[in-house]
């Protein structure tokens, strides 16, 4: 049975201004992706990189996001909580966490979660990551963020000297373009 996508919109709606939002909301999306073959008869199968707007308001921002075989994002952070829930694929992640005492913004590995179908991972507020599909296929996650995800300040770190700068959407968007056309080229399959 396909998963019912305004229930589970409406569910997460309903739990973001509770004392503990990140907790409710993981248990709403550890529910929806323990049966992927539903989440995919709602969804589709993925078969292209992209992130698609489930739900956007100022207090809750859902979306699927796909990401080609061996993309990676460079470090951002979201200034708001989030919880990742995959329901195909793989996504990895490492957490950076900012060098103490440099005025320039600096970061540094902290830490990595991997995260396989079934598998839901919160983030907190002030967390910083970069994530990488390290698979053959595409990785579909659910993402659920506590506001709204394209109309926050946030920062990114160039991933060669790890210093940070201004997140640009646009930019980040390209990389899901250009992934697709890596992939449509079949460069990179292994």
């Amino acid at each position: 049975m396909a998963l019912d996508l305004d229930l589970f919109i409406s569910d997460c709606a309903d739990v973001v201004n509770e004392s503990a939002p990140t907790k409710a909301v993981r248990e709403i999306v550890a529910r929806a992706v323990s049966e992927p073959t539903a989440l995919q008869q709602t969804l589709g199968i993925p078969t292209r990189a992209e992130i698609q707007r489930l739900h956007v308001s100022e207090e809750l921002t859902i979306l699927n996001v796909i990401w080609a075989p061996g993309m990676t994002l460079m470090p951002h952070n979201h200034n708001m909580w989030a919880v990742i829930g995959v329901y195909g694929g793989r996504e990895d992640n490492i957490f950076w966490r900012r060098c103490r005492n440099n005025p320039h913004g600096l970061i540094e590995a902290a830490g990595a979660k991997s995260l396989g179908p079934r598998e839901v991972h919160p983030l907190g507020q002030d967390i910083i990551h970069s994530v990488t599909n390290p698979t053959s296929q595409f990785t579909g996650a659910i993402h659920v963020y506590g506001g709204d995800f394209f109309n926050v300040e946030r920062s990114e770190w160039d991933p060669e000297r790890l210093e940070e700068h201004p997140y640009n959407l646009e930019k980040n968007l390209d990389i899901f373009e250009r992934a697709n056309a890596i992939w449509a080229q079949g460069e990179d399959r292994t």
